[in-house]
């Protein structure tokens, strides 16, 4: 699904190379506590850096990263494994005397260090590209622990009827991809994302945005005929988009800033479903 080497869908292939950094900054704007223990769907979710730094690092429950691009979301099962390789490995802790005295079999069970206990570059990469990757056990300490936490899948998200309208998820993060949803699907189809996003939040949810601005709309419908032709009809502008969202049933924007540089040096807004 939409592997056209033109990236129409905003599925650009190497992205992280030209946005890089080990620890995203937009993440940083959140308070630490903002993913514990929560599930996060990841809309767009490229070769997944996002979603498997929110599964190993930030204490989420459990991530669904999802996009229309399946080279990319090839890309991001392969980078969860390249992760589960070079974090620390899992270590127990010492056992007090007076469990070394007992025959219960609670003394027999280890307890495993929290994922913020965990260092995620434990291992250099030199040693997956020597060695491979590491497999990845199926007796974890739950399946709420990483890798186990987080999935991925190739879906169009604003489309497809495959796609749940059920309120399951605490958060839904939206990054840089509202102008290729307005460019290929018209004003209709950004005012559907948005009700998909606020029907499959929970009641107190938060939404979490980094709209591209208009003037950025320009050079992407340069791309292909057909974007160009979609934008010549469009009334909505990004400025718009939160007065849609307020008349879908979201709070007023809490604006976290703009953490990027150059053309990725743009708005990142929180909204809670009332």
């Amino acid at each position: 699904m939409a592997s056209d080497p033109s990236p129409v869908y905003g599925n650009y292939h190497g992205y992280y190379t030209k946005r890089p950094s080990i620890r995203d900054p937009r993440l940083a704007l959140l308070p630490p506590t903002f993913f514990a223990g929560k599930h996060v769907l990841d809309i767009g979710c490229n070769e997944g850096w996002v979603t498997s730094e929110i599964a190993q690092s930030w204490g989420a429950r459990r991530v669904v990263g999802v996009d229309i691009d399946d080279t990319l979301v090839r890309a991001a099962w392969k980078r969860r494994r390249s992760l589960w390789s070079v974090q620390s490995p899992r270590l127990a802790a010492p056992q007090k005397a007076d469990d070394e005295s007992t025959s219960s079999p609670k003394s027999n069970r280890i307890r495993l260090e929290s994922a913020s206990e965990l260092d995620p570059d434990y291992f250099p990469m030199s040693c997956e590209q020597s060695h491979g990757p590491l497999p990845i056990p199926s007796n974890l300490p739950g399946e709420h622990a990483f890798p186990h936490n987080v999935t991925f899948r190739t879906v169009d998200w604003v489309t497809e009827d495959s796609t749940s309208d059920e309120p399951v998820y605490d958060v839904v993060l939206a990054f840089s991809i509202t102008k290729w949803i307005h460019l290929n699907h018209g004003d209709d189809g950004i005012n559907r994302f948005f009700t998909r996003v606020h029907n499959n939040l929970k009641s107190g949810g938060v939404f979490v945005l980094e709209p591209q601005p208009w003037d950025t709309y320009g050079k992407a419908r340069r791309m292909d005929h057909r974007l160009r032709e979609n934008a010549r009809h469009l009334k909505l502008r990004p400025s718009e988009f939160g007065g849609l969202l307020h008349e879908l049933g979201f709070g007023p924007p809490q604006h976290l800033g703009s953490p990027g540089e150059g053309g990725f040096h743009r708005p990142v807004d929180l909204y809670i479903k009332k």
